[in-house]
């Protein structure tokens, strides 16, 4: 089996825990936010928007030089995500995600496939990651689709199906990153959005933090979007954001 991409969580330069989101409608207009912040944060995001409309080949183009999340949260058949997780591997990027309310099975089938393609092709397996409740829901959103448990209860559940099914960590609010790490353990992965300024509005997310509380409370990863890409300065804004 491959090596997953270096997933500790003993970093020291904080700027290379910033994942930053480029939640924006085209190839130009990441080129630009990528341009301006190289060197200066650890990995990119490309999400949803940004992958319908720029498409792999932009996915490609960006991972050949820098470190890419593609966050696309699979969420299907076992057989249908492993192979969509596969084509990513092949994209070259550095991690990926699914939903883990997708179950184990689903989660299994797409590690096994990852791990079988990366190794006939030689190629460094991605993290595997999956989301357990989206930073923007809270009690009333899971209450609305059938799930009676507390955020708290629901994300423990799930971060452990998700290692119990060998993947490499979670997406999961700074919130839960404290009780995640306690239970899992200092190797497990907790990629935390949501993450904002202290003065900063919430605008869709829920359950937030700042980055140094959400380092604090155990997590590896932050990802941030609008907090530094709305910004005029995003050099400036990604040195605010760490302090």
């Amino acid at each position: 089996m491959t090596t997953p991409a270096a997933a500790t969580t003993n970093i020291e330069d904080p700027s290379e825990k910033i994942i930053v989101a480029l939640d924006v409608s085209t190839a130009d207009e990441a080129r630009d936010i990528i341009a301006e912040l190289s060197g200066k944060v650890g990995a990119y995001k490309i999400g949803l928007q940004l992958f319908v409309s720029a498409g792999p080949e932009f996915v490609r183009e960006v991972a050949a030089e820098n470190k890419v999340f593609l966050d696309l949260k699979f969420h299907d058949i076992p057989n249908t995500v492993a192979n969509a997780a596969v084509e990513a591997a092949k994209l070259g990027v550095w991690m990926t995600n699914v939903h883990a309310i997708g179950g184990l099975d689903m989660m299994r089938s797409t590690v096994e496939a990852v791990d079988r393609q990366c190794e006939e092709q030689g190629i460094e397996r991605p993290l595997l990651i999956a989301v357990t409740v989206l930073t923007s829901s809270d009690a009333n959103v899971l209450n609305e689709t059938g799930i009676e448990s507390s955020v708290d209860e629901q994300v423990m559940r799930l971060a452990k199906l998700t290692k119990a099914a060998g993947f490499d960590g979670v997406v999961a609010s700074a919130r839960e990153a404290a009780i995640i790490r306690q239970e899992i353990g200092e190797d497990f992965v907790i990629v935390t959005p949501g993450i904002r300024a202290k003065d900063a509005t919430n605008d869709d997310q829920r359950r937030v933090m700042t980055f140094s509380d959400a380092m604090k409370n155990g997590s590896t990863y932050a990802v941030i979007g609008r907090p530094i890409t709305g910004q005029a300065d995003r050099v400036a804004a990604v040195s605010a954001i760490i302090g």
